[in-house]
């Protein structure tokens, strides 16, 4: 657990003929992280990039896979807050000395051409925009192809970028999320290709754009319900950023009427719940139900997620729950500021870092929520894993503060309402101990909490049981708000 002891991780290599092992001697300290392991392509060499347990010194090393020792490093990435290397090298076919590496050193997650000397020859791609996936080369090396979100924070194209000049452009058709594979042995793509009104198109393209052939149009599988519309618009942080918010109205909705509100919350790193995609990318048809069942459905993209460059998501750095709840309680009053929302009746919903925001909405700011629902929830980060925890929060030594006022465990006496709280027996993720404290915390001042626990699911519940939990959640809504 974060400040505790880490794991001490050894990188080795199998003589598959004389069934020898030789272990590359990364050095000290042993409780760094060894990351973005790749071969050299004529197998020679190991690249490793080597990460501080800080994680904000990163060095791109070199060690010899017959020996072990170290060659070289090719270069050092350093970061007031953090380094994230989450991509190993891809090196040039051909062009066995030079290799792509991706980089938020510029803010944005882009692709930088190296060779192997560690000498940097060009940034390939610019721009305001995130690199989210390479997809590789074509046949003579002379493009890469990358996904991106160059035209939206919500959309996902395939462009491609030429090596010797940089030019980009983009591949990839009509605005929504793209999920493309390149094939640089005929030059086609297979497109992918989702938005909010277009469940699903499959085709066959070619590089400058073109359309090949239509493979697939599919059909609206939900045509037959009664569901009523979805919508994604925007609204502006306290801080002035862009945010991207994601609505479900009940079908036949009433403008005259007044309805209760459900605020659907993750919050966190590495995750981004709006696209523009099918189901305006939550994928649950959970959402469209609760809003037949009369509820306004909501989640907003808040600063601490992903995708969208590395100044927003270290908005959070070292005082997680802070300008995430901002950004959820500016979305709440957008909503209260709406004549058809009943201001008195607002619920709030979320899963594991989604957990830690539903409970701290519901009780660092009391009374604006009257009925949540966390499950999996981080209560207190000295109790999460050590990567991840110390990443975005340091050490409890080094930031006591920062874990003091995040631990929700401060936060229960602010109680004021309907909190259900549920875990799983076996999660890994975040500890069973977690809720456990919180309800001893409860009981020690005598405030009512509901709790539930599912036997032998790990971080969530998945199969038949989750059918289970939806009908738990949607009833606890459903009786109390």
């Amino acid at each position: 657990m974060s400040g505790g002891s880490s794991h001490q991780v050894t990188v080795g290599g199998l003589d598959m003929i004389n069934k020898t092992v030789v272990y590359l001697k990364t050095g000290e300290p042993k409780d760094q992280y060894l990351t973005n392991v790749s071969w050299s392509p004529d197998e020679k060499y190991v690249y490793i990039a080597v990460l501080n347990r800080d994680q904000n010194h990163m060095k791109l090393n070199c060690y010899s896979a017959s020996t072990g020792h170290l060659i070289k490093t090719l270069f050092e990435e350093k970061d007031e807050k953090y380094v994230e290397p989450q991509t190993p090298m891809a090196f040039v076919p051909g062009h066995d000395d030079q290799f792509i590496w991706q980089s938020q050193r510029d803010g944005y997650n882009h692709l930088y051409l190296y060779n192997t000397d560690g000498k940097l020859i060009k940034q390939l791609t610019k721009g305001e925009f995130v690199v989210t996936e390479f997809k590789g080369f074509d046949k003579k090396s002379e493009r890469a192809y990358y996904m991106c979100t160059a035209l939206s924070p919500i959309d996902r194209d395939l462009y491609y970028v030429t090596l010797s000049d940089g030019k980009m452009k983009r591949v990839s058709g009509d605005s929504g999320i793209h999920t493309c594979y390149y094939n640089p042995e005929n030059n086609e793509v297979l497109d992918v290709f989702s938005n909010v009104n277009t469940p699903r198109k499959i085709k066959l393209i070619l590089p400058n754009g073109s359309d090949a052939k239509t493979m697939l149009t599919a059909e609206n599988p939900l045509s037959v319900f009664n569901l009523g519309e979805l919508n994604i618009s925007t609204l502006l942080s306290v801080s002035v950023v862009l945010l991207f918010s994601l609505t479900y109205y009940p079908p036949s909705m009433d403008s005259s009427k007044k309805y209760p509100v459900i605020i659907y919350v993750y919050g966190g790193p590495h995750l981004q719940l709006i696209t523009n995609s099918w189901q305006g990318g939550q994928g649950d048809l959970w959402f469209y139900y609760l809003a037949q069942e009369g509820f306004i459905v909501y989640s907003v993209d808040g600063r601490g997620s992903g995708s969208r460059g590395k100044n927003f998501e270290q908005a959070i750095f070292r005082n997680c729950g802070i300008a995430e709840m901002e950004d959820q309680l500016t979305g709440l009053k957008y909503l209260k500021s709406l004549p058809y929302v009943d201001s008195s009746r607002n619920g709030v919903d979320g899963w594991s870092y989604g957990g830690f925001m539903t409970i701290s909405l519901m009780t660092r700011f009391p009374g604006l929520f009257k009925v949540a629902v966390a499950g999996g929830p981080v209560i207190d980060w000295s109790m999460y894993e050590i990567m991840y925890t110390e990443r975005y929060m340091d050490t409890p030594v080094t930031n006591p503060d920062g874990y003091e006022k995040s631990n929700l465990l401060n936060y229960v006496k602010n109680i004021n309402g309907k909190l259900m709280l549920i875990h799983d027996t076996n999660d890994d993720t975040v500890v069973w101990q977690h809720s456990l404290m919180y309800l001893k915390k409860a009981v020690d001042l005598g405030r009512q909490v509901d709790y539930f626990v599912y036997p032998g699911h790990p971080h969530n519940v998945r199969g038949k049981d989750r059918v289970h939990l939806m009908n738990k959640i949607t009833d606890y809504f459903k009786q109390n708000l």
